[in-house]
């Protein structure tokens, strides 16, 4: 699927993030690594660095440095993989020309899917190492660099949540983390690949989840975002009693006052009254939640495998909203799916209009191999209209949340400082409890505090504000 978004403040899944601590490497092999995709993919990125780091590989930000090149890969679009095929050629030719001991490695979900294409078929690669095999990474290393052989793992666990490694954070602003509670997805949506490339879902202990958000705290960072394929159907037996997600999403916000929880991402399927109830009771639990709806017509939901109908997901909507005053929901649309008709689209139309998003990631269908989809229907919708009906909803979404973030003009938010703003050093960026990022003038305020900000203008992505002072998150509650 083709990603197109219109909020330039949210990630651009198919851009790679890079390391952003340096470490020495004892041994002299220095590591460097490109992670695509998701934040599920970043937060693996801290895990592989962390295996490396604690074997003597050395972990730098400059590839040209560097003994290891890994890029770990997404496989949920074929435009990621093309992105990262590119990538390959860059660094393959690096190695010839200059650099003949460079050991070159895919991880993750590309190298899950594609396996021994990448090392048999294409001799792309040196290292090809699935998202459950990590701990393997250094017996690997050591073996193709012993052997000149290539060296694959990609087993998929039923047991591996990597609980009791510490993550080398990646790509961190020092204010924000990533904690992910689960791996694995049994939901078989028919458009998507993950079942096959991340394997079953399984729950990590709650202990283990705690500890790395108190270590955190004590690093003085002021919010995480606990990651999974579908957090909400988060379960783990301690001593007898089940804890389920709205449990540890309360268990977590009880640690410190001054730490913000958001979550990401979840099946609507799943999203229960209790948990809107966590959101309404817990003050430093973020109110705002994305719930991908995929389309907005019945039919083609029940072809998407997606197991609920456009009224049960309104319905949902309406209690969120019932629940939990002014949140903030974002979400997922797909355009073009297959056999989808012109009555089924202005049904996804029809749908903005009603839920008015905050943020949307809008995508146009394109058939990914081993999916439902793939095997079971005919992508026929023709390129011409797919791309005209996503322009349809990306006009639309971008005219909603410009409506949004306008009736925002006015208003206080408590927001969190996550540094200087991408345009200017004399300004700084933040997020409001409800995901808006806001830009204000520096002034003396610094990463990490929380500042009370008046809004005063707006893109469709972006606000605008003055600011008023310091606070507290449970001087809001």
């Amino acid at each position: 699927m083709e990603l197109i978004t219109d909020l330039d403040v949210l990630d651009d899944l198919d851009a790679p993030k890079h390391l952003a601590e340096e470490t020495p490497a004892p041994a002299g092999r220095r590591v460097y690594i490109e992670t695509y995709g998701c934040q599920m993919n970043v937060s693996d990125s801290e895990i592989v660095a962390a295996v490396l780091r604690a074997h003597g590989f050395g972990l730098t930000r400059d590839p040209e440095q560097a003994d290891v090149v890994l890029l770990n890969t997404c496989a949920i679009r074929e435009n990621a993989e093309q992105k990262v095929r590119r990538r390959l050629d860059v660094f393959r030719a690096a190695k010839r020309k200059g650099h003949p001991g460079l050991t070159l490695g895919v991880l993750g979900c590309m190298a899950e899917r594609l396996r021994t294409k990448l090392l048999e078929q294409e001799q792309l690669v040196d290292l090809v190492v699935g998202p459950d095999a990590y701990r393997d990474l250094p017996r690997l290393l050591d073996l193709t660099t012993e052997t000149g052989q290539a060296a694959v793992n990609v087993h998929l666990s039923r047991e591996e949540t990597y609980a009791d490694i510490a993550p080398v954070r990646y790509d961190t602003n020092g204010v924000s983390a990533f904690v992910s509670i689960m791996r694995g997805c049994d939901n078989m949506c028919a458009f998507c690949v993950v079942p096959f490339t991340r394997g079953r879902e399984r729950s990590r202990p709650v202990e283990s989840i705690l500890a790395e958000c108190e270590q955190l705290i004590a690093q003085g960072y002021r919010e995480v975002t606990v990651l999974g394929q579908n957090v909400n159907s988060y379960r783990y037996v301690q001593n007898g009693t089940t804890v389920d997600f709205p449990e540890l999403l309360y268990r977590i916000s009880r640690l410190s006052p001054e730490l913000r929880i958001r979550y990401s991402t979840s099946h609507p399927k799943d999203c229960s009254d209790a948990l809107l109830h966590v959101h309404r009771e817990r003050h430093n639990v973020c109110n705002y939640i994305h719930l991908p709806v995929q389309h907005g017509n019945t039919d083609v939901l029940r072809r998407m495998r997606r197991t609920y109908t456009r009224e049960e997901y309104l319905a949902l909507i309406d209690r969120a909203r019932t629940i939990c005053p002014g949140i903030s929901l974002s979400t997922d649309i797909i355009a073009g799916f297959c056999g989808e008709t012109e009555t089924e689209h202005q049904d996804t139309l029809s749908l903005l209009e009603i839920v008015r998003y905050d943020h949307a990631y809008m995508f146009m269908y394109s058939e990914r191999p081993d999916t439902y989809a793939a095997r079971k229907y005919t992508d026929d919708v023709p390129e011409e209209v797919k791309k005209r009906r996503l322009g349809e909803i990306i006009d639309l979404q971008t005219r909603i949340a410009l409506e949004n973030n306008q009736a925002e003009i006015g208003r206080v938010h408590t927001v969190l400082v996550e540094g200087p703003s991408r345009r200017s050093d004399e300004q700084l960026c933040g997020r409001t409890d409800t995901n808006k990022m806001v830009v204000f003038d520096r002034h003396d305020y610094e990463k990490g505090q929380y500042v009370r900000v008046r809004i005063t203008g707006c893109t469709s992505a972006t606000l605008f504000g003055t600011p008023l002072g310091t606070t507290t998150l449970a001087a809001g509650a």
